[in-house]
């Protein structure tokens, strides 16, 4: 059972929980005999607790999910779930069919807004993306886990809009100055479209349809950009060659005034960074937003 474990000085917390360690890890090592029985495809469906799904039916009469959420085996909340993207073992969001995410956020909306409902804490969307983000197992998924209201987030309120990417109707991209990381981009709710400021459960289906193909252009250049020996900035160890993945995480923001924050994995924390808390950002990020910017308009 995790539990939460506060510093009294700074007000932080951590979370002990030691249940992840047997954790499954599928990567480029595992066995394909291993990999041939992920636990998020179909086939294994019977291994895992359905919370939600968005399914169809299937001219012989069977029921086929399209976005599958589950109990997370391994939690470290009380809260704690598996958003499964697709039934296809190899696609992610830079990949997937247009429609796909938008269920996924449309998924991403009705766990988030059921555990508000219920007032179980606090809601935090989150995904990590390649071995080297996180993700232990291949099969693309995202997680949600729910903290307690008491517990102290060490999560940045929305940062002003600086090095604006790209605009569309109800969203703004762009590379805020304090950008910890390099390449990090943020989409937030354009407040000039008239969008009232909310927390994510207030989205719309347009606003949904508006996010979706900005997302996926957005983490589509950051695979081409990265992976690969096209890749203009080398990852460390060649993470890349490894993996052929772009590593990067990105989470939705819990609370009023939402945004949804992208971190390309490039860089590893270091001494300097562990001990101070201070991040050194090696791209500024002005060159960042100029390069995101030519890059999707030659998408």
């Amino acid at each position: 059972m995790a539990k939460f474990v506060p510093d009294i000085k700074t007000n932080r917390w951590v979370i002990i929980a030691p249940a992840r360690i047997n954790q499954p890890h599928d990567n480029p090592t595992t066995p394909a005999a291993t990999r041939d029985k992920c636990p998020f495809c179909p086939e294994q469906d019977h291994l895992n607790r359905e919370l939600f799904s968005i399914s169809q039916t299937l001219p012989t009469g069977r029921r086929a999910w399209k976005v599958r959420v589950i109990a997370n085996k391994y939690p470290f909340t009380d809260y704690h779930e598996v958003i499964i993207h697709s039934p296809d073992h190899d696609k992610d969001l830079h990949n997937l069919p247009l429609k796909q995410v938008e269920l996924i956020l449309q998924t991403y909306k009705q766990r988030y807004n059921y555990h508000v409902s219920q007032g179980h804490g606090q809601v935090m969307i989150f995904h990590n993306h390649d071995i080297h983000a996180g993700a232990s197992i291949k099969h693309a998924h995202s997680q949600l886990a729910v903290i307690p209201r008491q517990i102290n987030l060490d999560t940045i309120p929305k940062e002003p809009r600086q090095n604006e990417v790209i605009r569309t109707k109800h969203f703004v991209a762009y590379c805020p100055d304090f950008s910890q990381w390099p390449y990090e981009i943020w989409l937030t709710p354009n407040s000039d479209a008239g969008y009232q400021t909310s927390d994510f459960g207030h989205i719309t289906d347009s606003q949904i349809s508006d996010l979706a193909p900005l997302l996926q252009k957005i983490l589509a250049f950051i695979h081409v950009k990265f992976a690969g020996e096209k890749a203009v900035m080398k990852q460390p160890m060649d993470l890349a060659d490894e993996t052929g993945e772009t590593p990067y995480n990105f989470y939705i923001y819990h609370g009023p005034d939402w945004y949804l924050r992208i971190i390309p994995r490039l860089v590893h924390r270091a001494g300097f960074e562990l001990g101070t808390g201070l991040s050194v950002n090696i791209v500024d990020p002005s060159v960042a937003a100029q390069e995101y910017k030519t890059g999707l308009n030659d998408q």
